[in-house]
Parts: C-alpha cells; structure tokens; sequence
C-alpha cells in the first residue's frame, strides 16, 4: 500500500507527501474539505486530472483530518494505491419521497461479493435520516459497514458528497473494498458522562421525542439543564442523550438538534425509538480526549504494516474540544503508530459497529470512529 496527499491551500493544489511514481496507479483518492470550495467543479476535475484511473469519493466536512491533526487546507485529498486489493464504487441519488431503507439495501447489493471484506459510506448530511440509512444496510450487509454524514462547518446549511463526479447534494456513496490480504478493523467510542437518573421514552416519533417518562420531553429537559436551558438549541451540542434498548446494550448517543416549544418535544440526529432507555450526557474534556485512545485500542494490532486510518469524529466533539481537538487526533496516531496515514473529517453523523467483530453498524453522534486498512 501507498498513500500520496495533495491539499489545496492558499488557492492551490500542493503535494505534501508525494510517493505515487505514476499517479495512474492510484486506486482510490478519499477527499474532504470546506462546503464553499469542495463543492466546485474545478477541484474535482483537477483531481481527475491528476488521477485519471482512481475511483475519487468524498464529502464536505467539519473539519478536515490530516494525520494527528487538523488540516488547514481548504481540501485534503490522500490517494491510496493498493497491491492486492479490489475497491469498488456505488451510489444513488434521492429525493425527499424515496424510500431510504429500501435504497441503501440496493446500494449495498450493489457491492455484495464472496471476497468482499468492508464498505466504506459517505451520505448527505442534512437531508436525509441517517437511522433509515443504517436500518436499511443491516438488512442486507454480511460485512462490516463504516462511515459518516456529511458535514457543513458550524452551519448546518448544505452538505455535497463526490462520487467519482462532481459534487452533488442528495447523494450517498459507498465503496467496496475487496481480497484475501485485506484487513480491515472498525471501531467507536464516545466518551461521555451519564447523569441524571435512567429515564424510558415513551413517546417519540422517529427522530423527534415528544415524552420520557410521560412526561413533556423539553420540559425535563430543561429542568437538567438550567442555566444552559435559555441557549437552547445551541446548548444542546453539550448535552447530548445516552439511549440503548435494554440495559446489557452499548449505549448510542444523540445530538440535539431542534427544539418545539409548542409541543415540548426535542428533535434528535437519529432516532429515538419508543422504549429505549434514555439518560442526559455531559462532556468532560480529558474523557472525551481519552476516548479517541479507547477507539484506536480496539483496533487490531497492526504489526507495523503501513496502514490507512479513516478517521469520522463528530462536529460537536470538535465543538467542545476547541483548540484541544488536534489531542483527540494526537491520541489516535499515538496508539496506532506513525505507520498509519489518517485522513478523514468531522462530521454531522457517524456509522460504524462498536468494534471490529460486530457486523451491526448503528448511527452514531459524538462518537470518534476509526476504520484502519492493510494489506498482508
């Protein structure tokens, strides 16, 4: 394996770790960068150009993952060149009346194969449902499924997605990875403090909860955050909700998103489905640093093989972190060694299982995933 990194920064394209001797070879090129300048024409055209036989997929972020730390380029791109493996490249369009469930069941037939070994998803971040995404592939996938949602910034305006074509909106994107001498470790970890008592929601309706513990969910909600409650919505980043369905189960976690005063109800990144337990969280900046470690020791031992790390962290811990969010990265590349390239970006949701033996993916929010690959 070997992996080259262009950046485009201060309105140019530079090579900052150049070892491709042709750049035809190059399989894969992984691209994330800021809305205004990911989204376009020329930069994927220019990548073209420069890649002419690599498959090129990305999206738009919130902030774009370099190795132990964030880029300041404007875009990243890491071309990936592979020996003895395969990647292949699905995606759909949709429109608000789709049935998400159903396409991403088709997106993953689409890549189903004996030697099939990981999919790799990007999806649109803001318009769409990222539980229906996820519901639909575990139906259908017998491998591990990875990946995130799209991001835009603090702005929450638009989000793109390149799917070896330019930048389109309303889009999801995943890629196959193929052969016998691949190895692929996934893993999530979020880092949170549990508070407040164990509460079950007993009303809710996809992602918007109405009542927990029949009780109006905004105002209880309220009643735990105090002095934080008048900055609602935008406190809520800080605040997210543990939920799992039976006590012995991982917790997933949910960003707050929008609140209804009308109707007391909460709006959530993913679903909150009736009967799940339901308990507040709280951010501690030395855990959620600690966190990233936890992922990364999950990871398979690497043996030193040269290795790729796709890192997917989410806005909100980038939020809370400020200028502490390189130590999240610094964590990763620390437990994982120098001889994986990480690239990645944060993002308005993430997809991965708990860890690498478990096929289930769940949609997760801030939570700091890994997918690390190398060949035998």
């Amino acid at each position: 394996m070997k992996v080259e990194i262009m950046e485009y920064i201060n309105a140019s394209w530079e090579t900052s770790k150049e070892v491709l001797q042709n750049k035809d070879s190059a399989d894969i090129v992984f691209i994330f960068g800021e809305t205004d300048s990911f989204k376009k024409k020329e930069h994927f055209d220019y990548l073209r150009q420069q890649y002419s036989q690599a498959i090129i997929v990305g999206c738009t972020s919130s902030g774009n993952v370099l190795g132990p730390a964030l880029s300041d380029a404007e875009i990243t791109a890491t071309a990936v060149q592979f020996d003895n493996v395969k990647v292949k490249l699905s995606y759909i369009d949709f429109n608000e009346n789709d049935n998400l469930e159903t396409l991403s069941e088709q997106l993953v037939t689409d890549l189903a194969s004996e030697d099939l070994k990981h999919i790799f998803l990007l999806s649109d971040g803001l318009l769409i449902n990222g539980s229906q995404l996820v519901r639909g592939i575990n139906r259908v996938s017998n491998v591990a499924v990875s990946g995130g949602m799209a991001g835009d910034g603090d702005r929450f305006q638009e989000t793109w997605v390149i799917a070896n074509d330019q930048p389109k909106q309303r889009r999801i994107a995943a890629i196959g990875f193929y052969g016998d001498k691949l190895t692929i470790s996934s893993s999530a970890f979020g880092g949170w403090s549990e508070f407040g008592a164990h509460r079950v929601i007993t009303r809710s309706k996809g992602n918007i909860l109405y009542e927990i513990d029949n009780q109006p969910a905004l105002e209880l909600y309220k009643q735990y955050l105090g002095g934080y409650a008048s900055d609602l919505p935008n406190s809520g980043l800080r605040f997210p909700l543990s939920i799992k369905e039976n006590d012995d189960d991982p917790e997933v976690i949910r960003t707050l998103l929008a609140i209804d005063e009308k109707d007391n109800s909460i709006t959530f990144a993913g679903d909150v489905p009736e009967g799940y337990r339901a308990r507040l969280m709280k951010p501690d900046i030395d855990i959620l640093i600690d966190a990233a470690s936890q992922a990364a020791k999950k990871i398979n031992q690497l043996n030193d093989k040269q290795a790729l790390g796709l890192v997917v962290s989410c806005v909100g811990r980038k939020i809370i972190l400020g200028p502490m969010v390189d130590e999240e990265l610094e964590a990763i590349e620390e437990e994982l060694g120098q001889n994986v390239s990480l690239t990645g970006f944060y993002s308005y949701g993430e997809i991965s299982p708990f860890e690498t033996e478990d096929l289930h993916c769940n949609l997760h929010n801030q939570t700091v995933t890994l997918t690390v690959l190398y060949e035998e």
